[in-house]
Formats: C-alpha cells, sequence, structure tokens
C-alpha cells in the first residue's frame, strides 16, 4: 500500500481519506513561524524535533488551518508528504509562446501552483501544434515513478525527438535533473513504468525505420538515477504501435499497451524479457484511458458509454465500478491513493473518483486553472513549498 494520503477537494466538496498511518517524520528541525522568530517552538514546552514527530500524525489538512508555521511545516521536504495531482497544460491562447505548462493542485490549500520550470541549458524545444497537424495536438509523453514525475518524449517544430535524455522532477526537493542519454531518442511511442523501471517502446525519430518501430528500452531507477543508463530489451515483432503516444500500463510485472482504442494489444513480461498478445476480454474492454492502481488493478474508462471498470483477471473481463456523464470523453487517467482521475473532455477539469470508498465510488471534478486545457494527469507527492 502506498505510504502517502490522498486528499482531494473542489470548490463544492472536500473528500479526505487516509489510507495508512503517517510514516515517521524524520528526527530534524523544520520551518519557523513566518514571523521570523527563530524561536518560536511548534508546540510550546516541546523540541522542535518532538514536536514534528507528534504533528506528523495529524491530518495536514487541519495543520494547514491552525497557524502560519503549522502551515510551513507540512510543506518542508522533512514533513511526510500527502499526494497531490499533478497536470500537463496547454494555453487556450494561440498568443502564448510557451506551449506547455506544468501545475500541481495542492488538496489542502485547493489551488492550483506551478512547477519550477526547467533548467535552461540545453534548451527544451518542443511544440504542441503544427499547421500539418490542425485537427490534434503532437503529444508530450510523461510517466510517474518512485514519487517523481519523467518527462521522456515529444516533438520539435522539425519532427525531431524533443529529448534525448529524460528530464525528472522530484517535488519534495522542487529540481529538475537530466537522466541517462537514451540509446534511440524517440517521438510518438509506447511510455511507462513497471517494477522500478521506465520503458520505451516502438515509436519513431526523426523518420520511419523499421529497427526504431520494433525496439524497446528499459531504464532501471532501483540503481539508482546517477548509476544506471538505458538499455535495449526484448524486440517488438513488428512496427504496429510505432506512429502513436501510447500509455503502457505497469501491471503485475507487466506492461500493457493497446492503440486505437483496443484494435490490438500487446503485453510485455518485463521478467521474462517477453511480448505476448493481449488476452480477447482485457483488450475488448480497453475503451479510453487505463491506468493500475500500485500495478495491481486495472481500471478502464470507456469515453463513450461514460463508464469506469476495473478488470478482472480470472474472468477476463472488465467490471463496472461507476457510470457518470462526467467520464464522457476522458482522455488521460492516473490512479493512486484509492482515486481514479482522468482528464475531463476538452481538458475542462479533472474528474475524480473514489474506488475506495466504504459506500458506493464518489466523483466530483477540480477545475483547471483559468485560461489553460488540460492534456494528462499524474498523482505524486505534494511539493515542498519555499518559505
Amino acid at each position: 500500500m502506498s505510504k502517502y494520503r490522498l486528499t482531494i477537494s473542489s470548490k463544492r466538496q472536500k473528500l479526505t481519506q487516509t489510507l495508512t498511518t503517517q510514516p515517521q517524520a524524520q528526527d530534524q528541525d523544520t520551518a519557523q513561524d513566518d514571523d521570523g522568530d527563530d524561536h518560536q517552538p511548534l508546540l510550546p514546552g516541546l523540541p522542535d524535533h518532538i514536536a514534528h514527530l507528534c504533528l506528523s500524525h495529524v491530518h495536514p489538512s487541519i495543520l494547514h488551518n491552525v497557524c502560519h508555521s503549522w502551515r510551513r511545516l507540512i510543506y518542508s521536504p522533512s514533513f511526510p508528504p500527502f499526494l497531490s495531482l499533478y497536470a500537463l497544460f496547454s494555453p487556450k491562447s494561440n498568443s502564448s509562446s510557451t506551449p506547455i505548462h506544468l501545475f500541481t493542485f495542492d488538496p489542502v490549500s485547493s489551488t492550483w501552483d506551478p512547477l519550477p520550470p526547467p533548467p535552461p541549458d540545453p534548451p527544451l524545444h518542443l511544440i504542441l501544434r503544427h499547421p500539418s497537424f490542425l485537427s490534434r495536438n503532437l503529444p508530450v509523453q510523461l510517466v510517474s515513478l518512485s514519487g517523481k514525475l519523467i518527462l521522456l518524449a515529444a516533438t520539435t517544430h522539425n519532427f525531431n525527438p524533443a529529448l534525448t535524455r529524460p528530464l525528472i522532477f522530484d517535488p519534495i526537493c522542487r529540481t529538475w535533473t537530466f537522466g541517462p542519454e537514451l540509446v534511440t531518442p524517440r517521438r510518438w511511442c509506447a511510455a511507462g513504468c513497471s517494477r522500478g523501471a521506465v520503458h520505451v517502446a516502438s515509436g519513431i525519430g526523426s523518420q520511419f525505420t523499421s529497427d526504431v518501430a520494433k525496439s524497446v528500452e528499459k531504464w532501471d531507477l532501483m540503481n539508482g538515477e546517477k548509476n544506471s543508463r538505458w538499455e535495449k530489451t526484448g524486440e517488438l515483432k513488428d512496427g504496429r504501435f510505432s506512429r502513436e503516444a501510447i500509455d503502457a500500463v505497469g501491471w503485475k510485472g507487466k506492461l500493457c499497451l493497446v492503440n486505437v482504442k483496443g484494435a490490438e494489444g500487446a503485453v510485455y513480461d518485463v521478467v521474462a524479457n517477453t511480448w505476448d498478445d493481449m488476452r480477447e476480454g482485457m483488450v475488448r474492454g480497453w475503451r479510453g484511458p487505463v491506468a493500475a492502481m500500485d500495478e495491481e488493478v486495472l481500471y478502464g474508462i470507456d469515453e463513450s458509454s461514460c463508464t469506469l471498470s476495473k478488470y478482472d483477471e480470472v474472468m477476463d473481463d472488465w467490471k463496472e465500478v461507476v457510470k457518470s456523464d462526467l467520464l464522457k470523453g476522458a482522455r488521460h487517467a492516473a490512479a493512486g491513493g484509492g482515486r481514479v482521475c482522468a482528464v475531463c473532455e476538452n481538458g475542462g477539469g479533472i474528474v475524480v473518483v473514489d474506488v475506495k470508498a466504504a459506500a458506493a465510488p464518489t466523483i466530483f471534478v477540480v477545475d483547471t486553472p483559468l485560461g489553460f486545457e488540460a492534456l494528462s494527469v499524474h498523482i505524486l507527492p505534494r511539493m515542498s513549498k519555499i518559505g
């Protein structure tokens, strides 16, 4: 089970759930109050490191409303983090010079905060729209793993891969770093995570080649970001996934990917390093965005029937969890902390479904920042704050 806690709130509704007992806070000093008095204690009569341990067992939403010093505490790197939404946005105005923006939604304060900009050197040149593709956006592919957001693939104005190595954002440290060089930089590929490793499969480089269309690479973060590299793994049998941006969903030691909304599916066993065709029932119910909860339970959204379903491995079938018009046209999904979140139709909000609710699943929408359209959503630990 996740060690984090997820709290989601909107203007109309606030929903809180504690997954596990809070992890023990690190034994170190914490930020002081905003009044600048370095000697003001977190709890009168107790050393700060003891007060820190005590307060780590109180829900962040309660601490946030009491005083400035406690508010600062819950956003400090040493305090056990709660889960938050992270989303990729594009500006609705064509006059913007920046094609994409990354924000995180703070469920305690119910506010969207921009992520720090990535490093300027080397500059990141990517585009979201091109005159040759007026009817759709060019894909920008991100994954989340080990509490970090990873930018993997995008396209430049001359249709080259925009990244030769991944960009990694650590929300606790509020920093961007570069990962190792890809063996073959690519775009319009399948990307996903399983068992502590990032995988990219198929896609195209500056132009189509069958070698790239069948190739697969793995970056194992279990060895540490600085001591790891991309390695080639078992190839696909053909290039049928090469011209689409596909979410490869990690599930029970496998990567599952489907193209053209359920037309064809493949499953990669990350331990055996082998590819197989997806089971008939699984691919039949893959009718929209799919996400895995802790890589153990698959949830899929049928964007036409407005249904969220859970995959039954024994029966090879999808069982309905909830049906709602809020799921109509859902684009991209993520799962974590007992919630399934998806980008609403036209990117106008993030729909949240509490699938672990004691009674019937609860569903509501978090509004997006004014002037922005959501493209993808992820669930990660909350971002630390400065000051």
